[in-house]
């Protein structure tokens, strides 16, 4: 048999490999992510070596890596969505946090236990209380505490903490206009998220299509699997549509964290 074919569908497939690798979400792996490629390659090169006389090496090492690489690329979109999840919740946590801030301070209560009670509201605002105990700068370590995911809110109120201060205006008053901000803005992401969780199905939909297709074929006396799995030209058909499958779903998800992230 011409091996033409054969290298054709290994070139598919690292080329799919490579696109997954260089979407990957973070710039650099992590030590398991570099154990688990490494655990990869060493199945790669036991099965090479051990396959059995008279079959063709690709027929061991293609189907592996194709299914090592759409394993690995839906895992990274899966990724993707929970951080964006966890983004989210964030959010509503630092509004929580500003709707504290302003009620407590409104009560008379001192900026201590008010920053002690939004702190059971969102955890890292601990490190305010301890920035306030200190004398240290609070607006400061809120700006440091924005730059994680979903915090980015808290810029708002840090500015308010500053002008405040340095005003003599009443810090009650200054996070209630945030407050409200923060309010306006979350009821525009809530539509905001409405209006992709559309586009999101229909990805899932799309990427899920593939599969109900060859169920249909094997239904009318096909062997679809069997040549997708079996033949040079069905692996690279399969890890084409593998790499195009998992580069649309990271496209989807693409546009919808740049168009969240514009809200």
């Amino acid at each position: 048999m011409n091996d033409q074919p054969a290298i054709w569908a290994l070139a598919a497939a690292s080329l799919a490999a490579l696109a997954v690798w260089l979407g990957r979400p973070l710039p650099h792996p992590t030590p398991s992510r570099r154990r688990s490629w490494l655990a990869v390659t060493v199945a790669i090169a036991v099965l090479l070596v051990a396959s059995p006389v008279g079959v063709a090496p690709w027929r061991v090492t293609a189907p592996l890596l194709i299914g090592a690489v759409a394993v690995v690329g839906i895992a990274s979109v899966r990724a993707h969505r929970r951080r964006a999840a966890a983004a989210a919740a964030t959010g509503a946590q630092v509004q929580e946090v500003c709707e504290i801030l302003g009620a407590e301070l409104a009560a008379g209560l001192p900026v201590e236990t008010c920053l002690r009670e939004a702190a059971t509201a969102w955890p890292p605002m601990r490190r305010a209380v301890g920035a306030h105990a200190m004398g240290s700068s609070v607006p400061d370590l809120l700006r440091g505490l924005a730059d994680e995911p979903g915090a980015g809110d808290l810029r708002l109120v840090a500015a308010a903490w500053q002008v405040a201060a340095r005003s003599g205006s009443g810090l009650a008053d200054s996070l209630a206009e945030v407050s409200q901000t923060l309010r306006a803005r979350e009821a525009t992401r809530r539509v905001v998220r409405s209006e992709l969780a559309s586009a999101r199905s229909t990805a899932r939909l799309m990427a899920f299509l593939p599969v109900l297709t060859l169920a249909m074929g094997s239904g009318v006396g096909g062997n679809p699997i069997a040549f997708l799995l079996g033949t040079p030209f069905g692996l690279a058909c399969l890890a084409l549509g593998l790499l195009l499958t998992v580069a649309g779903l990271r496209w989807i998800e693409s546009i919808s964290a740049g168009v969240e992230a514009t809200t």
